[in-house]
């Protein structure tokens, strides 16, 4: 499966998260956590993949996928997140960053 699919499957499933920063980003542009599973589904490509710097502890870089896409009613929304564990063994999306498109993103 490859990476896009496999974001989408997650968000089907329900398991995908966001942080507390992504929520804050949505809400200031008007926007809710659907608003960003929606442009996730209807995404058609991941515009590029970005090697994040090491937090401390962590084993080394991880990779974020910046996605552009549409949510339903027609809104161009950014959205950056990563792979991770919850629990120890689920995987799950998690949104760092979500907002809508701007042509700087």
């Amino acid at each position: 499966m490859d990476v896009l699919h496999r974001i989408k499957w997650l968000v089907v499933r329900g398991r995908c998260r966001l942080t507390y920063k992504a929520v804050l980003e949505l809400h200031a542009d008007g926007l809710d956590p659907d608003d960003a599973f929606e442009a996730l589904l209807n995404a058609q490509a991941i515009k590029k993949v970005l090697r994040s710097k090491p937090r401390a502890g962590a084993r080394g870089a991880e990779k974020l996928y910046v996605i552009e896409s549409f949510n339903y009613r027609g809104t161009l929304l950014y959205t950056k997140g990563r792979f991770a564990r919850e629990a120890g063994e689920e995987v799950y999306y998690l949104l760092i960053s979500s907002k809508i498109s701007t042509f700087a993103d």
